[in-house]
This record gives C-alpha cells, sequence and structure tokens, in this order.
C-alpha cells in the first residue's frame, strides 16, 4: 500500500503543473488581445487624445477660436489660416487651443497690456500668447493697417481679454479733445510726418487705454510694442505676475531696461524663435565691460543700441495716471515714485528679418536725403535704413547689414 501511494503522488503533481502552464499560456494570450480590442474602442469612440497632434505646428486653430464651428477652406484659398501664419514648420509657440487661462480669477495684480500696431497675426499671435503665459489678463490693442483687416481684427476679438481699437474718425474726434495737445511735454511732436506722428498717436491711445484698464479692474499697465517681450529675469517660475507683486506698495512705476537683439543671419522668418542673441543695456553691464567692448559693440553705429535705449515702464493704475511718450509714465500731480529692475528686461527685437530694412522705403513719403529724413525720424539709424532702403539695390543692403 505504501509503495502504491508513494507511486501516485508524482503522476498528480505533473498533473497540477500542466494545468498551471495551459492557464498562464492562455492568460498571456487572452491579455494582450484584450488590451489590444480596448484601444481600438477608445480610438473609435475618440476617447483619446493624442499629445502629438494637438501640439502639432500643422494644427492650425487660433487660440480663442475654440467655439467657433469649423471652416471648410482649401489649402489655395488666401484666407486661409495656413496662409496667415506662413505654414510655418517651427513649433516655437504653439497655440494650445485647449488651453483655458483663467481670465476671471483673483489672482492679483491684474496686468494689462496696450500697443498700437499695425501687424499681421504672425506677428501679434506669439507676441500674445508669450504675455499671457507671463501671466498679462488683458490687451488694448490700438489697430491701423494690417491690423485693422477684417481677417486679421477678427481673429483678435475672440480671444478673451482682449480689445481691438479701431482708428475711426469718431476716434480722432475724442482724442482731438485730449488735454495732451495742451501739454508742452509732447510739443515738439506735434504735426509732424512719420515716427513723430507715430509717437503722439502712441501717447493719445495710451491715455485712452488707462482710463479703459481702470474700467477692467488692472492694478498695472505696460505700453509695448509688437516687437518687444517683457524678461521677467530675477523670478523663480517665470512670471510677469510674480515679479510685480514683489514689487512694495509705495512705487509707482517700475523700469524694464531693454536689451536689443543683433543681427545674427539675413534669414530669419520667426524672430522670437530663432534669434538669441542681444545687447544687455548699460544699467544690466559693469562700466568696465560697457566701455571696454562700447567700439566692438557699435560697429560704427553712432550709439551703442541701434534704436532706444531707454527701456520700457510698468504703472500702477492710480488718479491722475498720464503717459509721458511711449516709453514712460506720469502722474499730473506727483512725481511718480520710480524704480529700476536690476535683473528683468524687455527684449528689443530690433530689424531682425531683412524684410524689416526693405519695408522701410515704404513707410513714408520722405525724400530718401539725410536732410528731409530728418522731418521724418528721430533716431539716426532709422534714417540711415531708410535712405538705404530707398536707394540701395538688395546686394547693397545686404552688404550693409
Amino acid at each position: 500500500m505504501a509503495g502504491l501511494y508513494s507511486s501516485s503522488r508524482p503522476t498528480s503533481s505533473s498533473s497540477s503543473s500542466q494545468i498551471f502552464t495551459s492557464r498562464l499560456l492562455l492568460l498571456l494570450t487572452v491579455l494582450p488581445l484584450t488590451l489590444a480590442c480596448f484601444a481600438f474602442v477608445l480610438q473609435w469612440r475618440g476617447g483619446l487624445n493624442d499629445p502629438i497632434t494637438r501640439w502639432s505646428p500643422d494644427h492650425y486653430d487660433f487660440p480663442g477660436m475654440g467655439s467657433s464651428p469649423p471652416s471648410h477652406h482649401s489649402h489655395s484659398s488666401s484666407s486661409d489660416c495656413v496662409d496667415l501664419l506662413g505654414r510655418s514648420h517651427s513649433p516655437s509657440f504653439p497655440y494650445y487651443r485647449d488651453w483655458q487661462f483663467d481670465y476671471g480669477s483673483d489672482l492679483r495684480p491684474k496686468i494689462s497690456i496696450t500697443t498700437s500696431t499695425s501687424a499681421g497675426l504672425e506677428q501679434i499671435l506669439p507676441w500674445m500668447f508669450y504675455h499671457k503665459v507671463l501671466g498679462v489678463s488683458n490687451f488694448f490693442l490700438f489697430v491701423e493697417g494690417k491690423a485693422a483687416s477684417p481677417i486679421v481684427s477678427k481673429a483678435l476679438e475672440t480671444i478673451p481679454g482682449v480689445k481691438v481699437i479701431y482708428r475711426t474718425r469718431e476716434l480722432e474726434e475724442q482724442q482731438a479733445k485730449s488735454r495732451i495737445w495742451n501739454e508742452t511735454w509732447l510739443a515738439s511732436f506735434f504735426y509732424k510726418p512719420c515716427n513723430y506722428e507715430l509717437f503722439v498717436k502712441q501717447s493719445l491711445n495710451m491715455e485712452m487705454a488707462i482710463v479703459m484698464a481702470r474700467e477692467s479692474g488692472m492694478d498695472w499697465i505696460i505700453h509695448l510694442d509688437t516687437d518687444e517681450l517683457i524678461y521677467p529675469a530675477g523670478t523663480h517660475e517665470y512670471s510677469l505676475r510674480q515679479l510685480l507683486s514683489d514689487v512694495p506698495g509705495n512705487v509707482d512705476m517700475v523700469i524694464f531696461p531693454n536689451y536689443e537683439s543683433s543681427v545674427e543671419r539675413d534669414d530669419i522668418k520667426e524672430p522670437f524663435s530663432e534669434v538669441s542673441m542681444f545687447k544687455k543695456n548699460y544699467d544690466h553691464l559693469p562700466k568696465d565691460v560697457y566701455f571696454g567692448n562700447y567700439k566692438e559693440a557699435t560697429r560704427g553705429n553712432p550709439n551703442y543700441f541701434l534704436t532706444y535705449g531707454n527701456g520700457k515702464s510698468a504703472a500702477r493704475i492710480q488718479d491722475h495716471l498720464r503717459p509721458n511718450g511711449a516709453h514712460r509714465w506720469h502722474n499730473y500731480m506727483k512725481t511718480p515714485n520710480e524704480i529700476k529692475l536690476e535683473e528683468a528686461a524687455v527684449l528689443h527685437y530690433t530689424y531682425p528679418k531683412f524684410s524689416d530694412l526693405t519695408s522701410r522705403r515704404d513707410r513714408c513719403g520722405c525724400k530718401p536725403t539725410k536732410e528731409d529724413v530728418k522731418r521724418c525720424f528721430m533716431l539716426e539709424f532709422d534714417r540711415a535704413a531708410f535712405i538705404i532702403a530707398s536707394t540701395a539695390t538688395q546686394e547693397e543692403m545686404l552688404q550693409w547689414l
């Protein structure tokens, strides 16, 4: 009997092992098939979002247009968004359609930017997207030219937090009554063409933007061109909101020294993503470094910077606030208490594209002579750029750069 029982145990153990092996093989076969079927069902129902597709540069929806009905244009249509953005395949600024900025939040401070622009969507959208990420709540866009065209302005109007102001006869009549015309600080710019006229328009628009910012509950206002980006260095979160929230309550104005881009190549298409080299402002440089490299940095130009060098500023919204030109703010009742930031700056993309130079010849009606350009342009380099763009060949302009 003992021998019988001992001989039957290996047979039972072998049978159990075979059953376990067969079940394991069945599980390994069924599990992948089940997962594959489950994935197929999810995709068929539209339950999966491919992040590569959503961030693809070939996704041409503009920010703020998520609620708009889909339109069906052929790729050859001149009004297609593909044509507006130049079909760029460089994913420099992904316009994430489903990214919902919380405009109604109680986060403070609330920051607004105002600008006077005639640029197209290919310049305004990345500029706006960048500053929204930094914490800017509202934009007051005074538009002319291309920016005021129906296809551009309508796209801008769909973006939350954006107010588009057109240069209509009613606007000009309203601005004609501004107290700015009675002030002496801007009188030398009145009734002159080109850049002088633009400077006056910017000041009048800034005055109106102050009222709009106050009505919108803003805490700060900044005047910025669409070829400028705020660089909030010195903050842990790369946040303009954090930067301004750390400003003491008794400070009325914050000055951002400007950095100026250097001409790197003649084939730049998207300056905000392709330009990487800037001249630091002398306020952010040791004196020995600034003066020791001055000749090399200017490369024969009359000034250290090609254009302006006094930076831009942010002003706290308060009573009696007024513009003081395109770069500063002031107050009718007091001298503002201002501070200059030691790290943060404004990145100014100056003549980054070759077309920025060639387009100069169509900007003003002045004659391309050294005497006549003084009527139109304040800065020496702008005068020289207008003359060379109006008189030289493309090869000569490339060599001049």
